[in-house]
């Protein structure tokens, strides 16, 4: 939660401080995941092969906690990639408290959300704009 909360209401115009939610939480908690895989996994039951075997991994608790873990630190990383994306084109913070909300509890969907928006931005961009849109954060928003 501290991550998605610094993403949120933090201050982004500060390099140093989105390096927390975009590297340092969803390293650490892919650290917990990997010490998870590798000591719990092996006697978990089940597999990645189909329906069947998936819901046989994940009602061992520990798989179950490996995948809470696993969502967590790639729904965090994606979160603070989109938007430093959204921060790039001028989505407003208040429209993407929504769209990292969305990320956070239903992850693909808000990618999605965020990704349509993004598009739609770039889209209405003019030429002037548009250099804005290779990287460089559009400083006149």
């Amino acid at each position: 939660m501290i991550g998605w909360l610094l993403l949120i209401l933090g201050p982004r115009q500060f390099t140093w401080f989105n390096v927390i939610p975009f590297w340092i939480i969803p390293t650490g908690l892919s650290a917990v995941y990997t010490a998870l895989i590798f000591s719990q996994f092996a006697g978990a039951g089940g597999g990645f092969d189909s329906l069947e075997n998936v819901m046989i991994l994940m009602s061992n608790q520990w798989a179950m906690l490996a995948g809470w873990v696993h969502f967590l630190a790639f729904d965090l990383f994606v979160g603070a990639f989109m938007a430093a994306r959204m921060d790039r084109v001028g989505v407003g913070r208040l429209v993407q408290a929504s769209i990292l909300g969305t990320i956070f509890m239903l992850g693909p969907l808000g990618f999605l959300i965020a990704g349509l928006t993004e598009i739609g931005l770039r889209t209405r961009a003019t030429p002037t704009q548009t250099r804005f849109f290779k990287g460089k954060p559009n400083v006149s928003s």
